[in-house]
């Protein structure tokens, strides 16, 4: 675990956060600064500092937390209407935090294309 990397230090719970949901691979927590009613930060337990340093032996860490999306989802009420899962990929994707994570946004709707 890299000592100056945020979401390492959520996972570890060194941070505070507002967590809704753990397993063995993945933590989720609520933004600090939600784009929707529901925002939430999907974050892989071990550090990868992103998609694009994703190994094939990381490959399943992806396919877990998309399933706890659809958990959380469930319980945050937003199956039905719909949510739109984010992936933000180096500096001009947006990624601002060097740890590999997936933004969950519902509770409104989305527009096309996104910003």
């Amino acid at each position: 675990m890299p000592s100056d990397c945020l979401f390492c230090r959520i996972v570890a719970g060194e941070l505070q956060s507002s967590q809704v949901y753990s397993d063995d691979s993945v933590v989720a927590i609520r933004d600090i600064a939600p784009q929707a009613p529901t925002h939430v930060l999907l974050l892989s337990r071990k550090h990868i500092a992103s998609v694009r340093e994703l190994t094939e032996a990381d490959g399943p860490i992806m396919g877990k937390i998309v399933s706890a999306a659809a958990e959380i989802a469930k319980h945050e009420g937003i199956v039905e209407d719909g949510y739109r899962l984010v992936v933000n990929v180096g500096r001009n994707g947006g990624q601002t935090v060097d740890h590999l994570h997936v933004h969950m946004l519902g509770g409104r709707p989305m527009t096309w294309p996104p910003g």
